[in-house]
């Protein structure tokens, strides 16, 4: 949520870079697109209170996936309608879309997890297969004594100590 201020308020292009965490050029880059529309004085630009709000609506737009575009096209309708009926309408149409979107990426990414945790079970259970038993190591270890001691024999050296 962003503090509020005065809708008199003016701020430079650092000040809402700071703010928002975002840089400068991403500023740039939403006034070339027509989503903030910044005074000048020279070659300085001044951000109205509404720019900063805009700036909120176009990060929160991104935030839960709308297109620059489609933030936009709705920020736009805002500034045409003034908030009114038809505005929102659209809005909730298009907030329900995207909300729909998101739910269904959701129960892909849920789908895909469960895939992996599957196959990292499978894998695990393999590697756990592939982990001689206590009974076959201790019957090893006494193979190996006597591999050793009959190797001792033919070759007359002492057997290595364990």
């Amino acid at each position: 949520m962003i503090k509020p201020v005065s809708p008199a308020s003016s701020f430079t292009i650092r000040d809402l870079s700071a703010e928002f965490g975002v840089t400068a050029r991403a500023l740039r880059f939403y006034e070339q697109k027509g989503l903030l529309t910044p005074d000048r004085k020279g070659a300085k630009r001044i951000y109205s209170a509404a720019d900063r709000a805009r700036l909120a609506l176009i990060l929160r737009g991104k935030r839960v996936g709308f297109s620059l575009d489609e933030i936009k096209e709705m920020l736009d309708l805002e500034a045409i309608d003034s908030g009114g009926r038809a505005h929102l309408l659209e809005s909730v149409k298009r907030f329900r879309e995207r909300i729909g979107d998101l739910e269904r990426q959701r129960e892909d990414i849920d789908a895909a997890i469960e895939e992996l945790e599957a196959g990292c079970r499978w894998m695990e259970e393999r590697l756990a297969d592939r982990e001689p038993s206590e009974d076959l190591r201790k019957r090893l270890r006494a193979f190996e004594a006597l591999a050793e001691a009959r190797m001792s024999a033919w070759t007359g050296a002492a057997p290595e100590p364990s």
